[in-house]
């Protein structure tokens, strides 16, 4: 009798055994799988990362850039150059030379 209780006992042991080797291999494989996810999450967050500190130097440059036009706005060789080209205006100690048109 003890001989059949010691071998109920072992197979009770190794099912137990088994029981928790596949608890533990489905713990592994699913943080294995997690992982690799969060790892490629991680990289596509980078990739994301790189472009938006892109942007964020292009929107810098573009902000310095308009900073330095809206200080030659104010200034008057910005004025007097407007009034040249668009209504064709000139200083009084200027003479305006204009080609000749040619009636082909």
């Amino acid at each position: 009798m003890q001989h059949r209780e010691v071998r109920k006992s072992n197979r009770q042991s190794n099912a137990g055994l088994l029981l928790v080797f596949v608890v533990v291999l489905i713990i592994v494989v699913a943080c294995s799988a997690r992982s690799v996810s969060l790892y490629h999450k991680s990289k596509e967050l980078s990739v994301t990362q790189a472009q938006l500190e892109q942007q964020l130097e292009d929107a810098n440059n573009r902000a310095a850039e308009l900073e330095e036009r809206e200080k030659y706005m104010k200034t008057k060789k910005y004025i007097e150059d407007e009034a040249k080209n668009k209504l064709g205006l000139v200083n009084s100690d200027e003479i305006l030379i204009k080609p000749k048109e040619d009636d082909d």
